[in-house]
C-alpha cells in the first residue's frame, strides 16, 4: 500500500492489473517516489517491463521512443478510469525483468534499490 501526502491510500496491484493488460506489457509494478519538488509529496510511478516478442511481431519497426509514447498514451486512457490522486504520473520502460521471489512476487524493495542507483 502506498500513503500519499493527502493520506489517500493506493494499492498498487489494482493499477497494475490494468497496466498489465496493455499488450505490449509483459509485467510491471506500481510504485511511489518521492516528488523532486516537495519530498514529502509520493507520485505514482510504474516500471513497465515491455514483452519484445509481442512488440516486434505487432511493430517490427518500431523506435524506443515511439514504444514508450504508445505505452505511455495506454497508461494515460487507464489514469482517466481513476480519480485524479490514483494517476501514474511517472514510467520507466526497460527489457529487463523485475527481480522475483522463488513464489514469482515482485521485490519490490530490491527493484526501488536498483533504479535509485
Amino acid at each position: 500500500m502506498i500513503v500519499l501526502k493527502n493520506g489517500k491510500k493506493v494499492f498498487p496491484e489494482e493499477l497494475e492489473t490494468l497496466v498489465n493488460r496493455i499488450e505490449e506489457v509483459k509485467e510491471c509494478m506500481v510504485y511511489g517516489m518521492p516528488d523532486k519538488n516537495d519530498p514529502n509529496d509520493i507520485k505514482l510511478s510504474v516500471k513497465v517491463v515491455y514483452d519484445k516478442e509481442a512488440v516486434n511481431e505487432k511493430y517490427p519497426n518500431i523506435t524506443r521512443e515511439e514504444l514508450e509514447k504508445n505505452i505511455w498514451q495506454k497508461i494515460k486512457e487507464i489514469n482517466k478510469t481513476f480519480p485524479p490522486y490514483k494517476y501514474i504520473k511517472n514510467m520507466i520502460l526497460t527489457d529487463e525483468e523485475l527481480i522475483k521471489t522463488t513464489t514469482k512476487k515482485v521485490k519490490r524493495n530490491e527493484e526501488i534499490k536498483k533504479m535509485s542507483c
